[in-house]
């Protein structure tokens, strides 16, 4: 069995260390990160409200990470060793790929790909906070949060939900062992509804 898992939602909601914390724990666990398909600094455009947009789908190639969720489906074990991931195959022989980020449930061709779709929300005070503690590989400007970032969380968040993509929404204010614990549940309920 195959079993795609989304954990989505706003920046800095806990989406990679509740992934990190399942990849753990699940049987055959892959993950791949939006992150990793950014385009190249240069090709980021800057929006009318002055910022460089990377809080949008055009700054993420969407189609790589399609075609590498694709690979996956094809072969899931393939897919383990081409990405150095060491799967020691269980006796239910099920396969899990996580896809973390924060516009996964934006992107069409992706959509129904999903067996579980997660989105982690937290309130703005607190996702501000959060993000001003982090250090990013491109520093954000002053202003940013409140002039792209939050924005755009807030538009994407309502076009899913405007398109009725159908999600599991956790509180990110859960502690972090809270939050594994009700979404490895969760999964787990789903395998035995499966099979």
């Amino acid at each position: 069995m195959k079993y795609i898992v989304g954990i989505g939602g706003v920046t800095n909601g806990g989406k990679t260390t509740l992934t990190n914390s399942l990849l753990k724990v699940l049987p055959n666990c892959c993950v791949i990160h939006q992150d990793d398909f950014f385009k190249p600094q240069d090709q980021i455009a800057v929006g009318e409200d002055g910022f460089k947009q990377w809080d949008v789908l055009e700054s993420l190639d969407m189609e790589a990470m399609l075609s590498t969720v694709k690979a996956w489906v094809s072969n899931p074990q393939k897919f383990a060793h081409a990405h150095g991931v060491n799967v020691q195959l269980d006796t239910s022989d099920t396969h899990i790929l996580i896809l973390e980020g924060f516009l996964l449930y934006n992107y069409k061709p992706l959509v129904d790909l999903y067996s579980r779709r997660y989105f982690l929300a937290v309130p703005y005070e607190e996702c501000k906070w959060r993000r001003s503690t982090r250090s990013y590989e491109v520093p954000d400007p002053p202003g940013l949060f409140d002039g792209h970032v939050w924005p755009m969380y807030q538009k994407y968040k309502q076009e899913l939900e405007a398109d009725g993509v159908e999600v599991v929404y956790l509180d990110g204010m859960k502690s972090r062992e809270e939050l594994f614990l009700q979404v490895l549940e969760d999964i787990q309920n789903s395998f035995l509804n499966c099979s």
